[in-house]
């Protein structure tokens, strides 16, 4: 579908327009209550994403019209996907 290899790509919503996400890179590490940084304490998850048209071309004139709100979205989506992917 997309042009380029994505570890997942996501079908999603930004600014009404129905898009795909292509996830490049994703880890997520678990908190650890022993840890002395907060960041190691709480955990963190950590991606990197492109929003693709739905022919799977990189769609850069609706990655410019995203709100903080949309890319929290998406990033809770990806979340989500991988979560529920790597469960199974």
């Amino acid at each position: 579908m997309s042009k380029a290899n994505y570890i997942a790509e996501i079908e999603a919503t930004v600014c009404g327009m129905p898009c795909i996400i292509g996830v490049i890179e994703y880890s997520s590490v678990a908190g650890d209550s022993r840890a002395d940084s907060d960041w190691d304490y709480n955990g963190y998850t950590d991606c990197d994403w492109e929003i693709l048209d739905r022919k799977g071309y990189r769609a850069n004139w609706l990655a410019k019209k995203m709100t903080a709100k949309d890319e929290l979205a998406v990033e809770q989506a990806i979340e989500n996907h991988m979560e529920n992917e790597y469960e199974h």
